[in-house]
């Protein structure tokens, strides 16, 4: 599931909310505030462990032979 950054009109609070995509929808509302004057915002992200070259084995790479992942062959 998503989790999104939500800035409060009312409080000016900022806040992450996990969003559901399947029957049980997720009550966006302040979670300091209880206000519905929320607005979804751009948030800095992390990304996993970083690998060189795409992670494919040479052998099932889908550039294999075109030299674009150094990092696998």
């Amino acid at each position: 599931m998503p989790v999104y950054t939500y800035l409060c009109s009312d409080c000016g609070e900022q806040f992450d909310l996990l969003i559901g995509v399947n029957k049980e929808k997720t009550e966006k509302k302040c979670k300091k505030c209880n206000s519905k004057k929320i607005k979804k915002i751009f948030s800095a992200f992390s990304v996993g462990k970083q690998t060189k070259g795409c992670g494919f084995k040479p052998t099932t790479c889908p550039s294999s032979g075109t030299g674009c992942c150094p990092g696998c062959h």
